[in-house]
């Protein structure tokens, strides 16, 4: 029911919130971060609400950005040896490449879970299983679209307006995570914006984990290989950079 969801943002301030406070305001009622180009971050930082600990729920948000990409952190965690406000774990990226918009990504994690249009598992191994797959969701970030996130247990579904992007089971007991903190991302690199309003959650009840049953794939999943890396082959007589190059 509609009057289960809560507010966590007063459109007036970012009390209950936490961030760098040369990147984040509250302009025309709205979230807002921004930054001004490659040289103001050596690393993404966040936005992160202090109002408790997520479990189960379902969040919906309504949000813009433009200049880089950003995202929704959920059941995730505070990383204070990278620097302060960083954040890893489940994301719901906002992103202006459509495969990319509300997929799972795993920050300073395991990176690409699920993109927009598919359907995965993955099991107790770690290995994906793609269940499903769709058109994707299409939305121009630069305008405004409501995100939703739903978590019960280890299932996982984000949506666009209404349409689902993504739906995952997590049986990766080792880096799952069934609980953490909520943020939302600015992105180092180039100069990005994104505003952020209609921030509403309803907490679902405890419970909901699955457990993994091979026999219970469906007809036709598909197993993904991991693309292992090639090697880097060492060059004993490569010269080093002369005095006036710059390195990365």
């Amino acid at each position: 029911a509609e009057e289960e969801f809560r507010s966590l943002f007063n459109g007036k301030d970012l009390t209950g919130w936490d961030g760098n406070p040369e990147l984040w305001s509250v302009e025309d009622g709205c979230i807002t971060g921004t930054t001004t180009g490659p040289k103001q971050l050596t690393y993404n930082q966040f936005l992160i609400w202090r109002g408790g600990v997520l479990k189960n729920f379902e969040l919906r948000a309504k949000i813009k950005q433009s200049g880089n990409n950003s995202g929704i952190q959920y059941r995730s965690r505070e990383l204070p040896d990278i620097g302060k406000w960083s954040v890893g774990g489940y994301q719901c990226d906002v992103h202006p490449s459509t495969l990319n918009n509300a997929m799972v990504y795993e920050e300073k994690g395991r990176g690409i879970i699920v993109r927009n249009g598919q359907s995965m598992v993955i099991d107790a191994q770690g290995a994906s299983w793609l269940v499903a797959q769709r058109d994707p969701v299409e939305a121009d970030v630069s305008e405004w679209h409501e995100y939703t996130i739903v978590a019960r247990g280890n299932h996982l579904i984000h949506k666009i307006d209404g349409q689902v992007t993504i739906d995952l089971v997590d049986h990766d007991e080792s880096k799952r995570s069934l609980s953490g903190i909520l943020a939302f991302q600015i992105h180092r690199g180039p100069a990005m914006k994104i505003q952020v309003k209609d921030v509403m959650l309803k907490e679902l009840p405890d419970g909901g984990v699955v457990a993994f049953d091979q026999a219970a794939l469906p007809d036709g999943a598909k197993k993904l290989e991991t693309k292992k890396r090639s090697p880097r082959r060492k060059n004993p007589k490569k010269k080093p950079p002369a005095a006036d190059q710059t390195t990365q």
